[in-house]
């Protein structure tokens, strides 16, 4: 019965308080003035009284217990006004209490004993209480009736402090009656003994005092109490005293080392046993009670907690490990945590692996790990983590903790959703669970679950990299927003720290899988499917993730704290990597240096490696250094691969001067320096020094001063010519490449300098082991002339032979000024303006090197003879062309065979450059004798190929067809006469004309027939205006060349357009040269008179022609138009003076009318292209009014006045003025006005000058064909 359940009492009710025949009385004050009306004096008259009924007596005492609730403060000054009426109280109350029977009864009394000594002020009364407990105690005959006194002593104890203290100093002999107890057949009567004493060795001075207590005489008899106890009760408060027992090392010592016997229960035959704690623990885990199961994993617990190795011994012989693993497949969260804190501590005895405790259960921890994380507790999770990490981490390599591949992916599965946890310190610990669960023996189980592992590693990166970029909270300010911000620095460095320590697991476990042939990949995969389950993909994925996610994370931490322990384990994951991935690791090193590595781990050495300190660390950056650089050397980007000597000499240099340097940039420039004697070990450090310098600057990290380095780079050359060594090749191109990237054009070598590298290079077998491509090193080689007259030639044939780019792209016809060329190609056209004469050098690579590379000075020199036109470079280079054309004319000899060698060779090249150099002389420029000797060079071996060789004719037609074109009229009569007492020459151009017919215009000959027909009609006119001695004559079919123009639709318009100058030159001399000679159309006689006039052109095939050339002119290209306008009005000329009528009625053909406005139909003023204006003219010569009337001159006329003459081309102006001159001779215009307008345009014409074309407008290559507008078009 409780306080809830009498709200309120009744009148009836409260008289059962009182004691009606006494109560009159007392006094008043000792009544409660509130509800319930307890009586004190009522109470105690009361409750003593034998007549009274015990219901009665349970109802006052209930009544008083719950006014000491409701209104405690009354209560407590009620009893407060007289001590012994207080003291009386109590001692009635202890009497009732060990007077009845009725366990509710006695309860209620020790509830309200318990409830009125806890009040202020009732230390005499507590006193009282205990002594007169003693008493009862010692008085009893047995103990079978001290259950209600020691229940009351031992609640007294937990209720009141110091109370325990007080029992055991003034009431000793108390231990005594309590060790009766504990033999006394009852449950009860031990557990209520047994909870007295938890409560009072739960007082580290009462435990003191009881030490000895214990070890005599408690000890034996609480074990035995412990083993054979059967009610709950009795087993949890034995259980509660071992709790308190255990806080001790003293006791913990006893208990451990304490075994008694037992008798059997179930047999008087069955011999006694002994039993320890270890033994009675594990019958506690045995049992189905959860309480008693947790109660007994605390109690180990809590003495593996003083000393593991001492006492997990016994825990293990007694198999109480087994019974924990079977407890973490338990429901309860707190028998799960108790069991985890047992085995974790258990984790420490070696006994408890080589008993192979850890492989039988390793499953159930995987599967409570698995579990517990689907729970909220946090803690639990930690726990689970941190055994599952001892359990990986303590487990003997040579006994393998997973016996399947499965149960090894179900724990990578469980890490992996462990370290996604949002809890920060969850994700902590999985992080350390899987740096242990990251060993080659947990993960031998076959096959490997690589995928698993990425998927593992990919969660824990991912994990990090979210943490790390966690914003600070920066609400608070001052100094607690500095210590915030520190600490948080702190906790992402630490959990960087494990992320990589993990990661550094992965790669140590990819290493180490590389000596396993069965490790490689999944048996069972199929053939055809994607290999991800292989190491190989695994150890890509590694560079990748450490690429993507660790490097950046590391840096971005970097920047706000740098800790040594960090970046060593941060170091060795790189230097694995070039372990994992061999094939990548030149790529993964690049990279790295890219990225300033080299300068951060320089910068780590300086800052924790001094002296003896961080040894670690300093190994670790060495390690690392060494084999990036080696790496470096391996393939190199800009220079030449190191060989197997070299390789050697130089990682002798890194690993004797890596671990001993550790000094900051300006102590190593300043070491670099020293002039005095250097030792061997010193001078290594020197090369090792200037390596690292050198691989940084070409990785452009220019962390070191240019020009303190630059400075240190001479002293330390001049220290080795003072002390007369000669340093090894890479040093030496290290030292070269320093001084020419760190050089600025203000400063210079000293002559010594220059001599000491001149010196150590003569000592090389090849320059280019020492070369390192640079625009750079290429200007200060040029620059200086002791290192170009003696290593120029050797250093620009490296650069070529370096450059990847063909400059193909340059090979163009783009205008000069306007191409943008590639830096290197800028740098070098540079120091060719500054220094023309390394242009010989260049034309020295052209004859001497590989095709490839001449090919690329070829493109270049042409480049820059492009776009430099203020350089003149004629004079200086065309004899070094003449004495290299003569050099390999006599090489390959005179022979077929050996013209064919030249083709596939660099002789091609050469002649292209002259063709170049050539379209560069100034026009109206005598030619030289040195000019007449490369024409005759170049004329004969030309007679020496066949037409198969167009990749030396092209070059050489172009030079041929350029030198007669760009001189002055005697010289080109000169050139022309050497040329034409070339018979071989003229054999082949024969040779070619006839390939026109039987090749289509899409033809690789294609461009080299249009040179050969520029070039017989050249040679014609040449010969028929000076005339010339012919000595060899050329015939040409005449009949297929006016098929050819008739019908041109498999020809290109640049091929027409050179037929029809050759047809042009034919009619222009009336078929009379003494060189060529056109056969007549099939050698068929002419049927007609006209024909015989027109002959050796038959009517119909002028005809023919004619519409030839007005399809040709409807394709509106303008050389073509320019050419076929050309050859119409000699057509014209020939045919009026032969046969004007023919002439006339040629002229005045209706076709051409639709021609004109064919022609005319591009826009306004669209009359005004000389074409145009050059074909109107001759209709208007022709009288060809049919074609175009007055009125469409007059309106011509009228169009030309109202343009702008500046904004006309010269040839256009040209074109008009002598349209306007016709129309004036002919008298076409019969209107005042019109004849005004015309002399008006006329005298505006003749005011204006028509300058000749610039040399580079006139000449151009097109298609690789060398082409003179003035020839196509005059």
């Amino acid at each position: 019965m409780t306080t809830a359940d009498h709200p309120a009492f009744g009148r009836d009710e409260e008289a059962a308080l009182l004691l009606e025949r006494t109560h009159h009385r007392h006094d008043p004050r000792w009544l409660l003035p509130v509800s319930p009306h307890v009586c004190m004096a009522c109470a105690l008259e009361l409750l003593p009284e034998p007549g009274v009924s015990l219901v009665r007596k349970k109802h006052v005492v209930f009544c008083f217990q719950d006014a000491l609730v409701r209104h405690t403060s009354l209560v407590a000054q009620l009893v407060a006004q007289d001590q012994r009426v207080c003291i009386h109280f109590v001692r009635v109350l202890f009497g009732l209490l060990n007077s009845v029977e009725d366990g509710s009864v006695a309860d209620l009394c020790i509830e309200v004993l318990i409830q009125l000594t806890t009040q202020p002020n009732m230390e005499q009364t507590v006193h009282c209480l205990m002594n007169d407990c003693h008493r009862e105690l010692c008085n009893l005959p047995s103990m079978g009736g001290s259950l209600a006194t020691t229940t009351l002593l031992g609640k007294l104890v937990d209720a009141i402090p110091g109370v325990a203290d007080e029992l055991v100093m003034e009431h000793g002999n108390l231990m005594e009656h309590l060790l009766r107890g504990l033999v006394y057949p009852n449950e009860g009567v031990q557990a209520s003994i047994c909870y007295l004493y938890g409560k009072l060795y739960s007082s580290p001075t009462a435990a003191e005092m009881l030490s000895g207590h214990f070890r005599e005489k408690l000890c034996a008899l609480f074990l035995s109490t412990l083993d054979s106890a059967q009610t709950k009760d009795l087993q949890i408060n034995c259980l509660g005293l071992l709790r308190q027992l255990l806080k001790y090392d003293l006791f913990v010592s006893l208990i451990m080392n304490k075994s008694v016997p037992v008798e059997g229960a179930e047999s008087v035959e069955r011999p006694s046993r002994e039993t320890s704690l270890p033994l009675v623990l594990k019958k506690f885990l045995l049992s189905r009670d959860e309480i008693l199961q947790v109660a007994s994993s605390h109690c180990i617990t809590a003495v593996l907690v003083h000393s593991p190795a001492k006492h997990a011994v016994a825990f293990i012989h007694a198999d109480i490990p087994e019974f924990l693993f079977e407890h973490l497949s338990s429901s309860s969260e707190i028998l799960v945590w108790s069991s985890y804190n047992c085995l974790i501590l258990l984790a420490e005895e070696p006994l408890f692996f080589s008993k192979c405790h850890t492989v039988y259960g390793i499953e159930a921890v995987v599967r409570s790990l698995q579990g517990s994380l689907q729970m909220t507790n946090t803690e639990l999770h930690t726990q689970g983590l941190l055994l599952f990490k001892e359990i990986l981490t303590r487990q003997p390599e040579e006994i393998r903790l997973f016996t399947s591949s499965a149960l090894c992916r179900d724990a990578s599965r469980a890490l992996q959703e462990a370290v996604s946890s949002p809890v920060l310190a969850v994700a902590a610990e999985a992080l350390r669970a899987i740096s242990a669960f990251l060993r080659k023996d947990h993960q031998s189980s076959l096959p490997v679950q690589y995928r698993a592992l990425r998927a593992l590693l990919e969660a824990m990166l991912s994990r990090c990299m979210e943490f790390s970029q966690t914003p600070l909270n920066r609400r608070s300010l001052g100094y607690a927003c500095s210590r915030n911000s520190e600490k948080a620095t702190l906790r992402k460095g630490k959990f960087l720290l494990s992320t990589l320590e993990g990661f550094r697991n992965a790669c140590r476990l990819a290493v180490e899988f590389q000596g396993e042939p069965c490790a490689q990949e999944n048996p069972f995969t199929a053939p055809s499917a994607e290999k991800e389950d292989t190491l190989e993909a695994f150890s890509e994925f590694l560079l990748s993730a450490c690429d993507s996610q660790c490097i950046p994370m590391v840096m971005r931490y970097a920047e706000e704290a740098t800790h040594p322990n960090l970046m060593e384990v941060f170091l060795s994951i790189l230097h694995s990597l070039f372990v994992i991935v061999p094939h990548m690791k030149v790529k993964f090193s690049r990279k790295l240096a890219d990225s300033s590595f080299i300068r951060l781990t320089l910068e780590l050495k300086a800052r924790f490696c001094g002296g003896q300190s961080h040894s670690s660390l300093n190994q670790v950056c060495s390690s690392f250094l060494y084999y990036m650089c080696l790496n470096l050397l391996l393939a190199p980007e800009k220079t030449e691969p190191l060989s197997q000597e070299e390789l050697s000499a130089v990682s002798e240099i890194l690993q004797h001067g890596l671990p001993h340097i550790s000094s900051r940039t300006p102590e190593s420039l300043a070491f670099l320096s020293d002039r005095q004697y250097v030792e061997a070990a010193a001078r290594q450090r020197q090369y090792c020094i200037l390596l690292l310098f050198y691989l940084a600057r070409i990785h452009d990290d220019r962390f070191v001063p240019e020009a303190e380095l630059f400075v240190a780079v001479q002293s330390f050359l001049l220290s080795l010519q003072d002390q007369g060594e000669c340093p090894p090749p890479v040093v030496c191109k290290a030292s070269i490449y320093l001084l020419a990237v760190c050089r600025d054009k203000d400063s210079a070598l000293a002559e010594a300098v220059v001599s000491a590298i001149r010196k150590f290079l003569e000592g090389i077998p090849d320059l280019r082991l020492v070369y390192t491509h640079h625009p750079l090193l290429l200007r200060f080689f040029l620059a200086y002339p002791g290192l170009m007259s003696r290593f120029g030639h050797r250093v620009l044939e490296l650069w070529f032979s370096w450059e990847e780019s063909s400059y193909e792209n340059l090979d163009d016809d783009s205008s000069p000024g306007h191409t943008v060329f590639p830096a290197n190609l800028a740098a070098l056209f540079c120091m060719l303006r500054s220094t023309p004469s390394i242009l010989l050098i260049l034309l020295d690579l052209v004859y001497s090197s590989p095709v490839d590379t001449a090919r690329k000075v070829l493109i270049v020199l042409r480049s820059f003879l492009r776009e430099n036109e203020d350089v003149k470079v004629g004079g200086l280079i065309r004899g070094h062309f003449l004495l290299i054309l003569q050099r390999l004319l006599v090489e390959y000899g005179s022979s077929t065979s050996g013209a064919h060698s030249c083709a596939s060779g660099n002789l091609p090249l050469l002649l292209t450059l002259l063709s170049l150099v050539q379209l560069r002389t100034e026009s109206e420029q005598e030619l030289d004798s040195m000019a007449m000797k490369l024409l005759h060079q170049v004329s004969t071996l030309c007679g020496k190929c066949s037409p198969a060789h167009v990749d030396i004719l092209q070059p050489s037609f172009n030079f041929l067809y350029w030198s007669l074109h760009q001189t002055t009229p005697s010289s080109q009569k000169r050139a022309a006469a050497v040329l034409l007492s070339c018979a071989a020459l003229l054999e082949l151009l024969e040779k070619m004309l006839a390939l026109t017919w039987t090749e289509a215009g899409s033809s690789p000959r294609a461009p080299l027939l249009c040179s050969a027909w520029l070039l017989t009609a050249s040679f014609s006119a040449q010969q028929h205006d000076g005339n010339l001695q012919v000595h060899q004559t050329l015939s040409v079919e005449l009949n297929q060349v006016l098929k050819a123009l008739s019908f041109p639709k498999k020809m290109s318009a640049l091929l027409s357009a050179a037929i029809l100058r050759f047809l042009r030159t034919a009619l222009q001399q009336s078929f009379s040269s003494a060189l060529v000679v056109l056969v007549p159309s099939g050698g068929q006689l002419l049927s007609t008179p006209e024909d015989a006039v027109l002959a050796p052109l038959g009517k119909s095939q002028v005809l023919s022609l004619l519409i030839g050339l007005q399809n040709l002119l409807v394709q509106k290209d303008p050389l073509l138009s320019q050419a076929c306008i050309g050859c119409l009005e000699a057509l014209l000329h020939y045919l009026h003076a032969r046969s004007p009528d023919i002439a006339l009625h040629v002229a005045s053909q209706p076709w051409n009318r639709f021609l004109l406005f064919t022609l005319l139909d591009a826009g306004e003023n669209s009359f005004l292209r000389p074409e145009i204006l050059r074909l109107m003219t001759l209709f208007v010569q022709y009288r060809s009014s049919c074609v175009l009337s007055r009125e469409e001159v007059g309106l011509i006329l009228q169009g030309a006045a109202l343009v702008d003459l500046s904004t006309l081309s010269n040839d256009t102006l040209q074109a008009l003025h002598g349209f306007l001159l016709q129309v004036q001779s002919m008298g076409l215009l019969n209107d005042h006005h019109m004849t005004q307008t015309l002399q008006a345009s006329l005298e505006g014409l003749c005011s204006r000058t028509f300058p000749a074309r610039p040399l580079f407008q006139d000449m151009l290559c097109l298609g690789g064909v060398s082409v003179s507008l003035a020839h196509i078009r005059d």
